[in-house]
């Protein structure tokens, strides 16, 4: 298939004051061919949201660069970037509750983008808007009541529609299932996959759950600290770590019987994480790598192709 979305050595900083930044991504380069699904897992302040909205334009680049089917981004987006942007790329944000606009009713958040990206009337915006509401598995006339007369995941259902009813070719899921309850997470999951197959869509799927991102993802890529440490196809990921972070990170995933739940050893990853301002020499996952050697304290690992299995890994071991 061909690439849709190249990502070339990607970093954004956040500057902090007293020529401080926090290193949020650095130099994370990534491809995602159409109509694929790559899962981006890792701990929380890995920089997973920064890195999805980095490309979408919600934080401007640092540096690197993000090319669309061929055609490099603009650093900063300016208005005219976003109102070009907005019918090829989307996100679904994070939180149902904060990213619905209170003020307004359903049918005004889901139409919005309608709106402003095209020219329909307001009774063909109306029609639209129904008719994403049944696909998402509301009802149509669920338009005219407001966000907080909806559970979590309706509100996320809400969420989906008004990120896909410009017809976007590349979505950025920002973990859209981390504040659902277990059985609704499920809906959306299959919702998503629904859609995919329908639209042709190409996501970016952030997550925190491994078990989940094996199962919607065609491949699986691993953050650490900013850095990408691990990507190759999801099942391989999972089943077959080989960094050491990514081992341990899915060795944390429960398992769904509570017997062997209880017997398993623990797996929790021992020290701490070193602050994003002041990022140490070497590999970032030094300080807490069981497997760490001194090359590691000293020089930071390439992502590199292992010869064996269809996999890209950033460690010494395999240097």
């Amino acid at each position: 298939m061909a690439e849709l979305l190249e990502v070339i050595e990607l970093t954004r900083y956040f500057d902090i004051g007293r020529n401080q930044h926090v290193h949020a991504v650095e130099k994370v380069s990534l491809n995602i061919a159409e109509q694929e699904i790559v899962g981006l897992v890792g701990e929380s302040g890995s920089g997973k949201s920064t890195f999805g909205k980095t490309i979408v334009g919600l934080h401007a680049k640092t540096s690197g660069t993000v090319k669309y089917r061929g055609e490099s981004l603009p650093q900063k987006y300016v208005p005219a970037d976003f109102q070009r942007l907005a019918a090829k790329m989307q996100m679904i944000l994070q939180d149902p509750y904060s990213s619905l606009n209170p003020r307004m009713t359903v049918g005004e958040i889901i139409g919005e983008g309608l709106r402003l990206h095209t020219d329909k009337k307001a009774g063909e915006i109306k029609d639209c808007v129904a008719d994403w509401l049944v696909k998402v598995g509301l009802q149509a006339n669920h338009m005219s009541r407001y966000p907080h007369e909806f559970s979590g995941g309706q509100r996320q259902r809400i969420g989906i529609a008004r990120a896909l009813i410009l017809q976007p070719e590349f979505v950025v899921c920002d973990e859209p299932i981390s504040a659902l309850d277990v059985s609704v997470q499920a809906q959306v999951i299959n919702l998503l996959r629904e859609l995919k197959d329908t639209m042709g869509l190409t996501l970016l799927f952030i997550a925190h759950d491994l078990s989940m991102v094996r199962y919607v993802s065609d491949r699986m890529a691993v953050m650490y600290l900013g850095s990408l440490v691990e990507i190759g196809k999801a099942d391989e990921v999972y089943f077959d770590p080989r960094h050491p972070y990514t081992e341990i990170l899915i060795g944390s995933n429960p398992e769904p019987d509570p017997q062997l739940e209880r017997n398993r050893p623990s797996t929790a990853i021992q020290g701490e994480i070193p602050s994003p301002v002041n990022v140490p020499e070497g590999c970032r996952f030094a300080s807490r790598c069981p497997q760490v050697m001194e090359v590691c304290r000293q020089t930071t690992p390439e992502l590199i192709a292992l010869k064996d299995v269809d996999r890209k890994v950033a460690c010494h071991l395999y240097s």
